[in-house]
């Protein structure tokens, strides 16, 4: 079976709520959904900071003006998807606490990478649930949970000049049809495909091998993806 990006899902009329919607990679993937068309919810702890996020997008080239939205984690939590793209040290308090309002079946997508960092570079962390995504999924027993986005550049997603993204998206989770919906989101930036990577059990792999990633460009001063051949 080879990859077939006509048989994902339509997602284009689906909402994307990005918790951490304020830090790199959360305010990256969200320029880069709102650049392909998609609703934005831009989150942040602070509501003043997640609108002032989403004044500044809807500022950004290829971006419409009524497609991104900003308020706090809340308000980014009510979107049809969550993405959850907060520092790994807060990550289990903020998936805690929303908890109450990631219920009903919602696909939320976990793209946090639990690294350390000491003199000798990255570094993955031992993580007791297996995983970042593992966590969020004990944390979110009324969610659909699937890993994905961990590779992809903070620096390429915001640069408008970077037309096309040419990586692949590993996506990994339990709900066939939560992955499918997660792999035509990522297909809707440009230049991504969404691969399904396999179970979520198997997502701590794929978090740790950010620290490889991290060190390939710092080695080569580039911006490193994950393309995946013979698909």
């Amino acid at each position: 079976m080879t990859y077939d990006q006509s048989a994902l899902p339509d997602v284009t009329g689906l909402s994307v709520g990005i918790i951490g919607g304020t830090g790199p990679q959360g305010r990256g993937l969200a320029y880069r959904f709102a650049r392909a068309g998609q609703r934005v919810l831009v989150g942040s702890r602070s509501t003043e900071r997640g609108r002032h996020a989403a004044e500044d997008l809807r500022e950004m080239p290829g971006v419409g003006p009524d497609v991104v939205d900003g308020g706090d984690n809340a308000f980014a939590a009510g979107a049809d998807v969550v993405i959850v793209a907060v520092p790994w040290e807060g990550h289990s308090g903020i998936v805690a606490e929303l908890a109450p309002l990631l219920t009903g079946g919602k696909i939320v997508v976990d793209c946090v990478n639990p690294l350390g960092f000491d003199k000798q570079g990255p570094y993955p962390l031992r993580v007791e649930e297996g995983s970042a995504a593992e966590q969020a999924a004990a944390l979110l027993p009324e969610a659909r949970v699937c890993a994905a986005f961990h590779h992809v550049s903070a620096v390429l997603l915001a640069d408008p000049e970077v037309d096309a993204v040419d990586l692949d998206v590993l996506v990994l989770g339990d709900d066939r049809d939560a992955t499918l919906q997660v792999q035509a989101l990522a297909a809707r930036i440009n230049g991504m495909r969404g691969v399904f990577a396999g179970r979520l059990r198997n997502a701590g792999q794929i978090e740790a091998f950010t620290a490889n990633l991290i060190a390939i460009n710092k080695r080569y001063k580039a911006h490193a993806g994950i393309r995946v051949t013979d698909l």
